[in-house]
């Protein structure tokens, strides 16, 4: 009876072992392990079911020193045994004939056995100098009575004199307990990891359906959580200045990329004629067209007029070279105007105030509609857009596409995150705030931020400055990034501490090995970096 309790105290604390373990190749050993360690056996298999097949997981054997599979480093070499052979159901291997009824077989001596092929194990024996005798095969069965595998365990000894001795029906009823135990376990690792990739999936479909909606932003979501985490390592490996402290887990490190591929998520609900707007007349459609219609309207009116004036006399007395000259004077204010207008609805460069005086000027302008009514040739809306100052977003545009960071923590927040994962709204919500508080959307200061959020604010900014599919910009040279990015450094827009060491890694110069066009990799003289200090 003393022994008996010892057993079931030893089975207890191989549960409990079995419960705390997460790392699945160190579970199994934990499950031979612990097999062998009830039943007094000198080895062992454990196989798991593969589609039609079972699998070697573990081998051990203590007689013939063997570990393989689990953390020992030895690739199990012996191939799958198959459930089915020639379209039959397999019952004359044992491990096999174990998962096809769902029982226990306890078999006293393998070579004195009718019913099973041993011609393997006899094989193995006559190589080794082994010899097989007592052998307990019993399925690995889940919460919902799925088999999932076998554990095989060899030679039960006995535990005074060490003599092979049959397995007990208290070796068994011990170690169907450890099966039982051991198999839910693995079915909540097996649950815990498919639900982790499916999580994973999950979040870069998302950031996936964002860059493929923008054909201007392709590979914004999947080039942030590459250059945040490139430089949460660098923070993390800093050996002085202000962050020489700060330490990141695994467990932190993923935690922060799941806060990269989502910190956009909010952009699925941003409208794509306002994320894409690649002229300040865009909207479904670019209206630079309209536009071009009503001038040809007035290249039309202007011929008219022309035409009748060399068709009948006006009084005027002018010949009809003068009339000519008139028109083709007309014609080219009008190309001259039109041209203003094409250039200044790119919105490539910075929009004067003499430009703009100049587009509300031709606003005055009036053409004849269909129905013969006078409009003016640029709309109040128009005028508005065509005198964007910078880029080719209104102050309504720029709402709109600022909404996404507030709709992306309003999405954030909703989730029921883990605890593992519970900071995932901030860091992902603040990577547009700016340490001096005029950031947005809650107008965080640097000291309300973690230096998580602040690593993003830099990633995501130095990003931005270099892409290359912005419909309004081309990709800066590398050198004219940094120099923006110290102004906003000195400015208090991003956080110093991790701008110093961003550029002291040289995580620019490996993000642009990996992403930038060679064009845009020019010389860098880190002193002439303003706000640098080398």
């Amino acid at each position: 009876m003393s022994e008996l309790l010892d057993r079931i105290d030893r089975l207890n604390e191989i549960g409990i072992a079995l419960s705390a373990e997460n790392n699945t190749p160190k579970l199994l050993e934990l499950i031979m392990m612990g097999a062998k360690a009830l039943t007094q056996a000198d080895g062992g298999s454990l196989y798991f079911i593969n589609d039609a097949e079972l699998s070697f997981e573990i081998i051990s054997n203590d007689s013939l020193d063997i570990q393989m599979g689990g953390t020992s480093g030895n690739e199990i070499t012996f191939p799958a045994i198959p459930m089915i052979v020639d379209g039959e159901e397999n019952h004359s291997n044992v491990v096999t004939h174990c998962v096809l009824t769902g029982k226990t077989i306890n078999i006293a001596d393998a070579y004195n056995e009718d019913g099973f092929d041993f011609a393997g194990t006899r094989n193995f024996d006559s190589n080794t100098g082994y010899r097989t005798r007592s052998i307990l095969t019993f399925p690995l069965k889940d919460h919902e009575q799925e088999i999932i595998g076998v554990l095989q365990l060899i030679n039960a000894r006995d535990i005074d004199s060490g003599d092979v001795i049959e397995f007990s029906a208290v070796d068994q009823q011990l170690a169907e307990s450890l099966a039982s135990q051991a198999a839910v376990t693995l079915t909540q690792q097996r649950l815990i990891s498919e639900l982790k990739i499916l999580f994973e999936s999950l979040i870069r479909m998302i950031a996936s359906a964002i860059d493929d909606k923008s054909p201007y932003t392709g590979g914004h979501c999947r080039r942030i959580p590459v250059l945040t985490m490139m430089l949460a390592d660098a923070v993390n490996a800093a050996s002085d200045g202000p962050l020489q402290d700060f330490r990141i887990t695994e467990k932190d490190r993923y935690e922060l990329e799941t806060a990269a591929w989502l910190h956009d998520c909010g952009k699925v609900v941003t409208p794509e004629h306002v994320m894409d707007k690649a002229t300040k007349l865009e909207t479904i459609y670019d209206r630079i067209n309209t536009l071009e219609a009503r001038f040809e309207v007035l290249r039309r009116d202007a011929e008219i007029v022309y035409l009748k004036a060399c068709l009948q006399d006006d009084g005027s007395g002018r010949s009809r070279d003068a009339l000519e000259g008139d028109y083709k004077r007309v014609c080219q204010q009008l190309t001259d105007d039109f041209e203003f207008l094409r250039d200044a609805n790119i919105g490539g460069e910075f929009m004067s105030e003499e430009h703009i005086e100049r587009v509300q000027q031709l606003a005055r302008v009036t053409w004849t509609d269909a129905s013969g009514q006078q409009q003016p040739l640029l709309s109040d809306d128009e005028v508005r857009n065509l005198s964007i100052q910078r880029g080719t977003l209104n102050d309504e545009d720029r709402d709109v596409i600022n909404s996404h960071i507030v709709t992306t923590i309003k999405m954030l927040e909703s989730l029921p995150f883990p605890r593992n994962l519970k900071n995932v709204p901030e860091y992902a919500g603040g990577h547009h705030e700016k340490m001096d508080g005029t950031g947005y959307p809650r107008g965080l200061t640097r000291d309300q931020m973690s230096v998580q959020a602040r690593i993003m604010a830099v990633a995501d900014i130095f990003e931005a400055l270099t892409a290359s599919d912005r419909p309004y910009k081309k990709g800066k040279k590398l050198s004219e990034c940094l120099k923006i990015m110290g102004f906003m450094k000195k400015d208090s827009h991003i956080d110093p501490d991790i701008f110093e060491i961003f550029i002291k890694s040289r995580i620019y110069m490996d993000y642009a090995e990996e992403f930038l066009d060679a064009s845009q990799i020019d010389e860098i003289d880190e002193a002439l970096i303003p706000g640098y200090s080398t």
